[in-house]
């Protein structure tokens, strides 16, 4: 069975990053899912610019960026510039006045355009925006700290969304508390990855390849 798995960068060790990306992508990693929060849409900070401009500098699998912050049009330019084409942008529907102007600037930069969906998102509040996106994001918790208990009614919405993605063109990815369990039971149903933070990947005594390869081999 085909998913992707991605690297929640926010749980790395940021005093070996360089060996962490490294290994990551010995590992077989898809991809590499950089948090950037600004403390005033999630009350929290976590990856800067300067952390994602190293990333992609370094890395040879594609970036998967998260923007957990306000009125993402102001700043995008600084993102998109310092990203690579095939890159993937996440924006909050509800950080922006229109998100439609945000999204198209970065289908015109040559990334690849996103929705995140909070956990109190409903799937009707951004239905247009499933015809302009390629990838949506379904938070199972709320955005803003790692470690967060999964949230299960966030169940529904994916059914719902996944009733949607083949007429809309997009693709489901998780992203929370995501656990084996999880990958399991929505894989088979259609949802195209699993961000991976420390309830699966990071912080295990274990090398990266190991877990991914157990996780590929995962009895469905």
């Amino acid at each position: 069975m085909q998913f992707e798995l991605m690297a929640s960068m926010m749980c790395a060790d940021f005093g070996n990053l360089e060996k962490e990306v490294k290994n990551l992508e010995e590992g077989g990693i898809d991809s590499f899912h950089i948090d950037i929060m600004d403390g005033r849409y999630v009350p929290n900070f976590a990856m800067s610019l300067n952390d994602m401009r190293y990333i992609a500098g370094m890395a040879e699998k594609p970036l998967d960026v998260h923007l957990m912050i306000e009125h993402p049009n102001n700043r995008i330019q600084l993102f998109l510039k310092n990203l690579r084409e095939g890159d993937t942008v996440y924006i909050h529907p509800e950080a922006e006045y229109h998100p439609s102007t945000t999204l198209q600037s970065i289908i015109n930069a040559g990334m690849i355009p996103g929705i995140a969906i909070n956990p109190g998102t409903s799937v009707e509040t951004v239905m247009e925006m499933l015809r302009i996106v390629k990838k949506v994001l379904v938070m199972s918790v709320n955005p803003g700290n790692a470690g967060q208990m999964y949230l299960p009614y966030v169940g529904k919405k994916i059914t719902k969304l996944l009733a949607l993605k083949e007429d809309m063109d997009f693709e489901i990815y998780w992203d929370g508390a995501c656990s084996a369990d999880k990958i399991m039971e929505y894989a088979p149903k259609g949802v195209a990855g699993f961000v991976l933070g420390t309830t699966l990947l990071f912080g295990k005594d274990r090398p990266y390849g190991e877990t991914l390869q157990a996780i590929h081999e995962l009895q469905f």
